[in-house]
């Protein structure tokens, strides 16, 4: 995770949080059905079946072996979310804010659920996972610190070691570590939280295209009875 991506993907995810609530100020109650608003869900349509490419290349041994060689997982992986956050803002923009039918209310809702847990996953929790074992890497050298200033204090009578610059160090020392073993506890406490972020993610996707199809089956019947 470069620090490019994690900063266009954090734009992406604060557009789409922004798009979200904007029918507050904003609803066009007829642009979905219009020419341009299906052009927004066809393409967001689109982008959310590219996604299923990544979860077919990581189940699918025979096909991560065929395409190995044009391109990584990783780059996939890469693709999936920048993917699944385009069609998300995509879909927002082809609802026009209108949140009056119960499956599309669902669908977007689902959708939501899909982007942020994969975000968590993919990029908030790698960022935790990494700041904790630098925590744990400065604790180390700490604990290392301390053992030696301790052990330059013992060397040193009694009242000459309460009052000696060790005693001040240990001190801090002991602030320190105290700090950082504070700080890993409550990183710890995040992941486990959000550990089962996979799980949800799973299921509300499973959810979301099985709401997808069912809104492109009534766009796509309804539609046509109209025509007709």
């Amino acid at each position: 995770m470069t620090e490019g991506e994690k900063v266009t993907v954090s734009g992406l995810i604060g557009a789409l949080a922004l798009f979200v609530p904007a029918f507050v100020f904003h609803s066009a109650p007829r642009f979905p059905g219009s020419l341009t608003g299906s052009i927004f869900g066809i393409a967001a349509g689109l982008l959310f079946v590219l996604l299923l490419a990544y979860t077919a290349l990581k189940r699918q041994p025979w096909l991560k072996v065929r395409f190995v060689h044009w391109f990584s997982l990783g780059s996939v992986l890469s693709f999936h979310a920048y993917a699944g956050i385009v069609g998300a803002i995509l879909a927002v923009i082809h609802s026009g804010h209108k949140f009056e039918s119960l499956l599309g209310l669902m669908l977007v809702i689902s959708m939501l659920i899909v982007v942020f847990t994969g975000f968590v996953g993919r990029y908030y929790l790698a960022q935790v996972g990494q700041e904790q074992r630098h925590q744990q890497l400065e604790l180390k050298l700490l604990r290392d610190r301390f053992d030696t200033v301790v052990t330059t204090g013992a060397a040193l009578p009694l009242e000459a070691a309460t009052n000696s610059p060790a005693d001040f160090a240990i001190n801090r020392l002991v602030g320190a570590i105290a700090d950082l073993e504070y700080a890993i506890m409550a990183r710890d406490t995040i992941k486990r939280t959000l550990g089962r972020w996979l799980v949800v993610h799973i299921g509300a996707a499973i959810l979301m295209y099985g709401l997808l199809t069912l809104h492109v089956w009534s766009s796509v019947y309804f539609g046509l009875r109209w025509l007709t």
